[in-house]
């Protein structure tokens, strides 16, 4: 089979990423290839899918049970006054497709419990966590880590971010359950205590940037380390996060 080529449209698409010397030509063929699990279409979900389509990833996968609501509106930029009481999923697809039709979307309307879950990211090369309560990213984490599949997660709160990478394939990298164990069981949600909506922004741009930099291959991923946003102080910190070889959850990974 001949390996795929970019037409005149898509050249023009993405002429400015591909005039970057770290992706060209190449690199855009590996994101047209790319098939992604984006989980939670909210805040953190609605920058990753615009960027991620916009950039030509071929396939999105989008997951969520949920459906907009008028308090989403001042964060989740993706939907709109018209998509209140419309599945976020189905208000998400209508934006990706008219923003690029070229990018295939691929519907999860429920919530994915362990069986789905494994399925959906085993159809995919890398998954970007935007869901905002602990169990969720536990069982992301988990699904991951069995089908050895690169993870980008991210979280925003009040006036705090952090991002990080966990890629199973590398034998060096933490999990997420390395990072913070059973410790997060009473985390607060942003409808509890609040948030700011460019931060959610902010963090879900950096969170498909690192998609991209993994799907592309450029770049250092933010894989061993944690980034920490100080949105009210407007700083960044970096902790490096080691693996924890007595993991529950990747401690007998190879």
């Amino acid at each position: 089979m001949s390996e795929p080529m970019l037409d005149d449209d898509a050249l023009l698409r993405y002429s400015r990423q591909i005039l970057l010397k770290q992706i060209d030509i190449e690199g855009q063929l590996r994101l047209s290839r790319s098939r992604v699990l984006i989980v939670g279409l909210g805040g953190l979900g609605s920058p990753v899918a615009l960027y991620l389509a916009a950039a030509g990833v071929g396939e999105l996968h989008l997951a969520d049970f949920d459906t907009v609501d008028l308090s989403n509106l001042q964060r989740q930029v993706m939907h709109d006054s018209a998509s209140i009481g419309v599945s976020k999923v189905d208000s998400a697809i209508t934006r990706l497709a008219a923003l690029n039709p070229q990018v295939q979307l691929v519907a999860h309307h429920q919530a994915l419990d362990s069986d789905s879950l494994a399925a959906a990211v085993a159809a995919v090369d890398l998954v970007l966590d935007c869901s905002d309560n602990f169990s969720t990213r536990e069982a992301v984490n988990a699904a991951c880590v069995a089908a050895r599949k690169p993870l980008v997660s991210g979280a925003a709160i009040r006036l705090e971010g952090q991002l990080s990478v966990f890629d199973p394939r590398n034998p060096d990298s933490p999990c997420y359950h390395c990072l913070y164990g059973h410790g997060s069981e009473a985390e607060l949600t942003c409808s509890e205590a609040g948030v700011v909506g460019p931060l959610v922004g902010l963090v879900g741009s950096l969170q498909a940037l690192e998609a991209l930099k993994l799907l592309a291959g450029f770049g250092e991923p933010l894989v061993g380390r944690l980034l920490l946003i100080d949105a009210l102080g407007s700083r960044f910190r970096e902790l490096r996060v080691k693996r924890d070889p007595a993991c529950g959850v990747c401690g007998h990974a190879q």
